[in-house]
Protein backbone atom coordinates (compact mmCIF):
# COMPACT_ATOMS: atom_id res chain seq x y z
CA UNK A 1 0.00 0.00 0.00
CA UNK A 2 1.65 3.08 -0.90
CA UNK A 3 -0.89 5.54 0.68
CA UNK A 4 -2.42 4.79 4.24
CA UNK A 5 -4.34 6.70 6.73
CA UNK A 6 -5.88 6.47 10.24
CA UNK A 7 -8.10 8.23 12.44
CA UNK A 8 -7.26 7.59 15.84
CA UNK A 9 -8.30 8.70 19.69
CA UNK A 10 -5.10 9.66 21.31
CA UNK A 11 -4.03 10.78 24.77
CA UNK A 12 -1.36 12.65 25.95
CA UNK A 13 -1.08 13.71 29.63
CA UNK A 14 -0.93 17.83 29.63
CA UNK A 15 -3.07 20.21 30.71
CA UNK A 16 -6.32 21.62 29.62
CA UNK A 17 -7.53 24.96 27.72
CA UNK A 18 -9.84 26.37 24.95
CA UNK A 19 -7.82 24.70 22.79
CA UNK A 20 -6.54 21.67 24.48
CA UNK A 21 -8.13 18.34 25.69
CA UNK A 22 -6.34 15.47 26.93
CA UNK A 23 -8.38 13.23 24.93
CA UNK A 24 -8.61 14.15 21.51
CA UNK A 25 -8.97 12.77 17.75
CA UNK A 26 -6.54 13.05 14.92
CA UNK A 27 -6.21 11.78 11.14
CA UNK A 28 -2.60 10.87 10.51
CA UNK A 29 -1.60 9.79 6.63
CA UNK A 30 1.50 8.39 5.23
CA UNK A 31 1.71 8.63 1.44
CA UNK A 32 5.20 7.10 -0.46
CA UNK A 33 7.62 8.91 -2.69
CA UNK A 34 5.74 11.90 -1.58
CA UNK A 35 7.58 15.27 0.32
CA UNK A 36 6.36 17.84 2.80
CA UNK A 37 5.14 20.25 -0.43
CA UNK A 38 2.82 17.04 -1.24
CA UNK A 39 1.20 17.08 2.28
CA UNK A 40 0.99 20.90 2.27
CA UNK A 41 -1.50 20.41 -0.86
CA UNK A 42 -3.41 17.45 1.01
CA UNK A 43 -3.87 19.83 4.00
CA UNK A 44 -4.81 22.94 1.57
CA UNK A 45 -7.03 20.79 0.03
CA UNK A 46 -8.84 19.09 2.82
CA UNK A 47 -9.74 22.53 4.11
CA UNK A 48 -10.71 24.36 1.70
CA UNK A 49 -12.90 21.17 -0.58
CA UNK A 50 -14.91 21.12 2.40
CA UNK A 51 -15.56 24.40 3.09
CA UNK A 52 -16.89 24.99 -0.18
CA UNK A 53 -18.75 21.84 -0.68
CA UNK A 54 -20.42 21.72 3.00
CA UNK A 55 -20.19 25.53 3.74
CA UNK A 56 -20.90 27.03 0.35
CA UNK A 57 -18.03 29.55 1.39
CA UNK A 58 -14.40 30.12 1.68
CA UNK A 59 -15.08 32.70 4.33
CA UNK A 60 -15.72 31.99 8.25
CA UNK A 61 -16.00 33.64 11.55
CA UNK A 62 -14.11 31.84 14.30
CA UNK A 63 -12.73 33.35 17.67
CA UNK A 64 -13.97 36.81 17.01
CA UNK A 65 -11.63 36.77 13.78
CA UNK A 66 -12.99 36.79 9.93
CA UNK A 67 -11.14 33.72 8.21
CA UNK A 68 -10.85 33.80 4.42
CA UNK A 69 -9.71 30.00 3.49
CA UNK A 70 -9.29 30.94 0.09
CA UNK A 71 -6.62 28.27 -1.87
CA UNK A 72 -3.32 29.52 -1.99
CA UNK A 73 -2.51 29.76 1.83
CA UNK A 74 0.68 31.35 1.77
CA UNK A 75 3.97 29.51 2.99
CA UNK A 76 6.59 30.66 5.16
CA UNK A 77 9.99 29.71 6.57
CA UNK A 78 10.38 29.81 9.93
CA UNK A 79 13.33 31.92 9.83
CA UNK A 80 11.39 34.65 7.38
CA UNK A 81 8.25 34.64 9.74
CA UNK A 82 10.79 35.05 12.48
CA UNK A 83 12.38 38.05 10.32
CA UNK A 84 9.22 39.21 9.26
CA UNK A 85 7.08 39.33 12.71
CA UNK A 86 10.51 39.67 15.00
CA UNK A 87 12.88 41.65 13.56
CA UNK A 88 15.83 38.83 13.80
CA UNK A 89 17.41 37.15 10.88
CA UNK A 90 19.07 33.99 12.25
CA UNK A 91 19.41 33.21 8.81
CA UNK A 92 22.47 36.07 9.11
CA UNK A 93 23.54 34.02 12.03
CA UNK A 94 25.98 31.13 12.63
CA UNK A 95 27.09 31.14 15.97
CA UNK A 96 24.84 29.30 18.85
CA UNK A 97 25.96 31.90 21.37
CA UNK A 98 25.04 34.65 19.09
CA UNK A 99 21.46 33.50 18.74
CA UNK A 100 20.90 32.69 22.06
CA UNK A 101 22.07 36.45 22.85
CA UNK A 102 19.73 37.32 19.91
CA UNK A 103 16.60 35.69 21.60
CA UNK A 104 17.12 37.05 25.06
CA UNK A 105 17.93 40.94 23.41
CA UNK A 106 13.75 40.62 22.04
CA UNK A 107 12.45 38.80 25.63
CA UNK A 108 12.77 35.32 24.30
CA UNK A 109 13.53 32.87 27.16
CA UNK A 110 15.04 28.79 26.11
CA UNK A 111 13.32 26.57 28.01
CA UNK A 112 15.07 25.23 31.12
CA UNK A 113 16.06 21.45 29.48
CA UNK A 114 16.42 23.21 26.23
CA UNK A 115 20.26 22.98 24.35
CA UNK A 116 21.23 26.74 23.80
CA UNK A 117 22.01 26.29 19.90
CA UNK A 118 20.72 28.35 17.00
CA UNK A 119 17.90 26.21 16.44
CA UNK A 120 16.27 26.23 19.50
CA UNK A 121 16.77 29.96 19.89
CA UNK A 122 15.02 30.21 16.54
CA UNK A 123 12.24 27.84 17.87
CA UNK A 124 11.63 29.66 20.97
CA UNK A 125 11.50 33.07 19.44
CA UNK A 126 8.96 31.48 16.94
CA UNK A 127 6.83 29.97 19.19
CA UNK A 128 6.84 32.87 21.72
CA UNK A 129 6.79 35.61 19.16
CA UNK A 130 5.41 34.89 16.09
CA UNK A 131 2.34 32.08 16.67
CA UNK A 132 0.14 34.65 18.10
CA UNK A 133 0.45 36.76 14.36
CA UNK A 134 -0.83 34.15 12.38
CA UNK A 135 -4.62 34.59 12.05
CA UNK A 136 -4.98 33.52 8.69
CA UNK A 137 -4.39 30.24 6.87
CA UNK A 138 -0.67 30.16 6.94
CA UNK A 139 1.73 27.11 6.28
CA UNK A 140 5.32 27.81 8.63
CA UNK A 141 7.74 25.14 6.99
CA UNK A 142 11.79 24.50 7.51
CA UNK A 143 11.68 23.74 11.20
CA UNK A 144 15.08 23.17 12.82
CA UNK A 145 16.51 19.98 13.51
CA UNK A 146 16.54 20.29 17.52
CA UNK A 147 12.57 20.45 17.28
CA UNK A 148 12.17 17.57 14.47
CA UNK A 149 13.30 13.98 15.46
CA UNK A 150 11.65 12.59 12.92
CA UNK A 151 12.17 14.28 9.78
CA UNK A 152 14.44 14.37 6.54
CA UNK A 153 17.33 17.55 6.75
CA UNK A 154 16.97 20.21 3.98
CA UNK A 155 19.62 19.61 1.34
CA UNK A 156 19.49 23.83 1.80
CA UNK A 157 20.28 24.09 5.09
CA UNK A 158 21.54 20.97 7.53
CA UNK A 159 20.20 23.11 10.57
CA UNK A 160 17.02 23.09 9.21
CA UNK A 161 14.62 20.12 7.97
CA UNK A 162 11.55 19.78 5.34
CA UNK A 163 8.62 20.10 8.16
CA UNK A 164 5.76 22.46 8.09
CA UNK A 165 2.99 23.22 10.92
CA UNK A 166 -0.20 25.36 9.49
CA UNK A 167 -1.68 27.67 11.65
CA UNK A 168 -5.42 29.45 11.45
CA UNK A 169 -6.41 31.89 14.01
CA UNK A 170 -3.09 31.51 15.95
CA UNK A 171 -3.92 27.54 16.69
CA UNK A 172 -1.95 24.91 15.15
CA UNK A 173 -3.87 22.61 13.10
CA UNK A 174 -1.85 20.05 11.58
CA UNK A 175 2.07 18.82 11.64
CA UNK A 176 3.79 17.07 8.35
CA UNK A 177 7.07 16.22 7.57
CA UNK A 178 9.25 14.54 4.42
CA UNK A 179 9.66 11.63 6.69
CA UNK A 180 13.66 10.59 7.83
CA UNK A 181 14.27 7.60 6.07
CA UNK A 182 18.27 7.60 6.84
CA UNK A 183 18.88 5.44 9.61
CA UNK A 184 22.13 6.14 10.30
CA UNK A 185 20.77 9.99 11.06
CA UNK A 186 17.91 8.89 12.82
CA UNK A 187 19.98 6.61 15.44
CA UNK A 188 21.98 9.98 16.01
CA UNK A 189 19.10 12.11 16.69
CA UNK A 190 17.51 9.68 18.95
CA UNK A 191 20.51 9.66 20.97
CA UNK A 192 20.23 13.14 21.23
CA UNK A 193 16.81 13.17 22.41
CA UNK A 194 18.33 10.78 25.16
CA UNK A 195 20.56 13.32 26.79
CA UNK A 196 17.67 15.74 26.37
CA UNK A 197 15.73 13.68 28.36
CA UNK A 198 18.00 12.76 31.20
CA UNK A 199 18.10 16.83 31.53
CA UNK A 200 14.42 16.76 32.48
CA UNK A 201 12.59 17.38 29.05
CA UNK A 202 10.19 14.19 28.87
CA UNK A 203 8.51 15.32 25.65
CA UNK A 204 11.52 13.45 24.03
CA UNK A 205 11.18 10.72 21.70
CA UNK A 206 12.55 7.40 22.90
CA UNK A 207 15.05 5.24 21.36
CA UNK A 208 12.89 3.06 19.28
CA UNK A 209 15.23 0.14 18.27
CA UNK A 210 12.72 -1.80 16.27
CA UNK A 211 11.56 1.56 14.12
CA UNK A 212 15.76 2.10 13.24
CA UNK A 213 15.98 -2.00 12.39
CA UNK A 214 13.48 -1.18 10.18
CA UNK A 215 14.69 1.67 8.59
CA UNK A 216 18.22 -0.36 7.79
CA UNK A 217 15.86 -2.46 5.47
CA UNK A 218 14.52 0.48 4.05
CA UNK A 219 11.80 2.48 3.88
CA UNK A 220 10.96 5.04 0.56
CA UNK A 221 10.91 8.80 0.41
CA UNK A 222 7.45 9.53 2.32
CA UNK A 223 5.36 11.99 3.11
CA UNK A 224 3.35 12.15 6.39
CA UNK A 225 0.85 14.16 8.16
CA UNK A 226 -0.94 14.91 11.27
CA UNK A 227 -4.43 16.68 11.92
CA UNK A 228 -7.05 17.56 14.71
CA UNK A 229 -9.82 16.87 13.46
CA UNK A 230 -11.26 18.52 17.07
CA UNK A 231 -9.56 22.10 16.03
CA UNK A 232 -11.11 21.78 12.45
CA UNK A 233 -14.63 20.96 13.69
CA UNK A 234 -14.04 24.06 15.87
CA UNK A 235 -13.24 25.84 12.73
CA UNK A 236 -16.46 24.92 10.86
CA UNK A 237 -18.83 25.21 13.52
CA UNK A 238 -17.82 27.90 14.94
CA UNK A 239 -17.22 26.81 18.50
CA UNK A 240 -14.31 28.61 20.75
CA UNK A 241 -13.20 25.50 23.10
CA UNK A 242 -12.83 22.18 21.95
CA UNK A 243 -14.85 20.75 24.59
CA UNK A 244 -18.36 21.76 22.83
CA UNK A 245 -16.90 19.50 20.00
CA UNK A 246 -15.72 16.51 21.65
CA UNK A 247 -18.31 13.70 22.26
CA UNK A 248 -17.27 12.87 25.81
CA UNK A 249 -15.18 16.03 26.99
CA UNK A 250 -13.28 15.16 30.58
CA UNK A 251 -15.41 15.32 33.83
CA UNK A 252 -14.82 15.11 37.44
CA UNK A 253 -16.05 11.76 38.88
CA UNK A 254 -19.50 11.27 40.34
CA UNK A 255 -18.50 10.15 43.43
CA UNK A 256 -16.01 13.12 44.04
CA UNK A 257 -16.18 13.43 48.00
CA UNK A 258 -19.25 15.82 48.89
CA UNK A 259 -18.70 19.07 50.58
CA UNK A 260 -20.18 19.95 54.34
CA UNK A 261 -21.14 23.72 52.63
CA UNK A 262 -21.31 25.75 50.07
CA UNK A 263 -19.77 29.58 50.86
CA UNK A 264 -20.61 32.29 48.60
CA UNK A 265 -17.48 34.69 48.18
CA UNK A 266 -18.50 37.65 46.29
CA UNK A 267 -18.11 38.89 42.66
CA UNK A 268 -15.24 37.61 40.56
CA UNK A 269 -15.24 39.07 37.18
CA UNK A 270 -18.36 40.50 37.63
CA UNK A 271 -20.90 37.60 38.72
CA UNK A 272 -21.31 35.80 42.14
CA UNK A 273 -19.20 32.93 42.37
CA UNK A 274 -19.15 29.73 44.75
CA UNK A 275 -16.39 28.00 46.15
CA UNK A 276 -17.34 24.43 48.12
CA UNK A 277 -14.95 23.74 50.82
CA UNK A 278 -14.28 20.25 51.62
CA UNK A 279 -14.02 19.32 55.13
CA UNK A 280 -11.87 16.13 55.56
CA UNK A 281 -12.08 14.52 59.10
CA UNK A 282 -9.17 11.86 58.86
CA UNK A 283 -5.99 12.84 61.00
CA UNK A 284 -3.34 14.00 58.80
CA UNK A 285 0.21 12.19 59.50
CA UNK A 286 3.15 14.66 59.81
CA UNK A 287 5.45 12.15 61.11
CA UNK A 288 7.51 12.31 58.04
CA UNK A 289 7.62 15.54 57.00
CA UNK A 290 11.12 17.08 56.58
CA UNK A 291 11.11 21.17 57.58
CA UNK A 292 14.14 23.16 56.61
CA UNK A 293 15.84 25.00 59.74
CA UNK A 294 14.29 28.65 59.80
CA UNK A 295 16.65 30.92 59.03
CA UNK A 296 18.57 33.12 61.19
CA UNK A 297 19.83 36.04 59.71
CA UNK A 298 17.41 38.70 60.43
CA UNK A 299 15.72 41.18 57.67
CA UNK A 300 15.44 44.99 58.66
CA UNK A 301 11.94 46.00 59.20
CA UNK A 302 11.65 48.73 56.37
CA UNK A 303 13.02 46.10 54.11
CA UNK A 304 10.39 43.85 54.64
CA UNK A 305 7.74 46.45 54.91
CA UNK A 306 8.38 46.82 51.36
CA UNK A 307 6.74 43.56 50.38
CA UNK A 308 3.04 44.41 49.51
CA UNK A 309 1.37 41.13 50.47
CA UNK A 310 -2.50 40.85 48.89
CA UNK A 311 -4.66 38.75 48.89
CA UNK A 312 -5.78 37.80 45.30
CA UNK A 313 -9.23 35.85 43.71
CA UNK A 314 -7.97 33.50 40.76
CA UNK A 315 -10.50 34.64 37.70
CA UNK A 316 -8.73 32.38 35.48
CA UNK A 317 -6.06 30.03 34.87
CA UNK A 318 -4.14 27.59 32.58
CA UNK A 319 -1.35 26.02 31.62
CA UNK A 320 1.03 27.90 29.50
CA UNK A 321 1.47 26.15 26.02
CA UNK A 322 4.74 24.52 25.38
CA UNK A 323 5.53 24.60 29.10
CA UNK A 324 5.00 21.54 31.82
CA UNK A 325 5.70 23.53 34.52
CA UNK A 326 3.91 27.02 34.65
CA UNK A 327 0.34 27.76 34.83
CA UNK A 328 -0.88 30.90 33.55
CA UNK A 329 -3.07 32.44 36.64
CA UNK A 330 -5.42 35.81 35.63
CA UNK A 331 -6.14 37.48 38.94
CA UNK A 332 -8.91 40.04 40.66
CA UNK A 333 -5.97 42.02 42.99
CA UNK A 334 -8.76 44.56 44.26
CA UNK A 335 -7.57 47.65 41.84
CA UNK A 336 -9.92 46.64 39.06
CA UNK A 337 -6.95 45.67 36.43
CA UNK A 338 -6.22 42.03 35.82
CA UNK A 339 -2.50 41.14 37.02
CA UNK A 340 -1.67 38.27 35.07
CA UNK A 341 1.29 35.77 37.37
CA UNK A 342 2.95 32.70 36.13
CA UNK A 343 3.68 29.87 38.74
CA UNK A 344 5.65 26.80 37.98
CA UNK A 345 3.18 24.57 39.93
CA UNK A 346 1.17 22.47 37.47
CA UNK A 347 3.46 19.29 38.65
CA UNK A 348 0.82 19.73 41.68
CA UNK A 349 -2.35 21.68 40.26
CA UNK A 350 -4.62 20.82 37.75
CA UNK A 351 -5.39 24.98 36.06
CA UNK A 352 -9.17 24.24 36.57
CA UNK A 353 -9.39 23.14 40.24
CA UNK A 354 -7.87 26.86 41.05
CA UNK A 355 -10.35 29.40 39.83
CA UNK A 356 -12.35 30.83 42.19
CA UNK A 357 -9.71 30.54 44.95
CA UNK A 358 -8.63 33.20 46.98
CA UNK A 359 -4.53 33.36 47.41
CA UNK A 360 -1.50 35.05 48.37
CA UNK A 361 0.21 37.17 46.09
CA UNK A 362 3.27 40.02 46.51
CA UNK A 363 2.29 42.83 43.92
CA UNK A 364 5.09 44.76 43.73
CA UNK A 365 7.50 43.05 42.63
CA UNK A 366 8.93 44.02 38.71
CA UNK A 367 7.66 42.16 36.04
CA UNK A 368 9.61 38.71 34.74
CA UNK A 369 9.80 37.37 31.56
CA UNK A 370 8.63 33.98 31.45
CA UNK A 371 7.84 31.95 28.03
CA UNK A 372 7.54 35.54 26.73
CA UNK A 373 4.78 36.17 28.72
CA UNK A 374 5.18 39.30 31.58
CA UNK A 375 4.78 37.38 35.42
CA UNK A 376 3.18 40.32 37.87
CA UNK A 377 4.42 39.24 40.99
CA UNK A 378 4.90 36.04 43.19
CA UNK A 379 1.78 33.88 44.09
CA UNK A 380 3.21 32.20 47.79
CA UNK A 381 3.19 28.30 48.25
CA UNK A 382 4.23 26.42 51.51
CA UNK A 383 7.14 23.60 50.27
CA UNK A 384 8.14 20.94 52.45
CA UNK A 385 10.12 17.59 52.00
CA UNK A 386 8.94 14.09 52.33
CA UNK A 387 10.87 10.92 52.82
CA UNK A 388 13.25 13.13 49.89
CA UNK A 389 10.32 14.45 47.42
CA UNK A 390 9.22 17.90 47.29
CA UNK A 391 6.09 18.74 48.38
CA UNK A 392 4.22 21.80 47.57
CA UNK A 393 0.43 23.67 49.16
CA UNK A 394 -0.39 26.73 47.01
CA UNK A 395 -1.26 29.30 49.75
CA UNK A 396 -5.35 29.85 50.00
CA UNK A 397 -7.13 32.34 52.31
CA UNK A 398 -10.64 31.90 53.39
CA UNK A 399 -13.06 32.82 50.41
CA UNK A 400 -14.54 35.88 52.52
CA UNK A 401 -11.55 37.55 52.18
CA UNK A 402 -11.60 40.28 49.58
CA UNK A 403 -9.76 40.95 46.90
CA UNK A 404 -7.03 42.95 47.43
CA UNK A 405 -6.85 43.18 50.98
CA UNK A 406 -3.78 43.59 52.22
CA UNK A 407 -1.41 41.00 54.50
CA UNK A 408 0.38 42.22 57.87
Amino acid sequence: MDRVYEVGRIFRNEGMDPKHNPEFTTVELYQAYADFHDMMDIAEGVYTTFAQKYLGTYELNWMGETIDLTPGWPRLTMVDAVKQYVGVDFGAITDDAEAVAAAKAVGVELADAAEKTWGNALYACFDQKVEEHLVQPTFITMYPVEVSPLTKRSPEDPRLTERFEFFICRSEMGNAYSELNDPIDQRERFMKQVEQRERGDDETEMLDEDFLTALEYGMPPTGGMGMGIDRAVMLFTGADTIRDVILFPTMKPLDAPKTKKPEEVGIIGGATSTVEIEVKDEPIDFSNVEIEPLFKDFVDFETFSKSDFRAVKVKACEAVKKSKKLLKFVLDDGTGTDRVILSGIHEYYEPEELVGKTCVAITNLPPRPMMGIDSCGMLISAVHHEEGAEKLHLLMLDPHIPAGAKMY
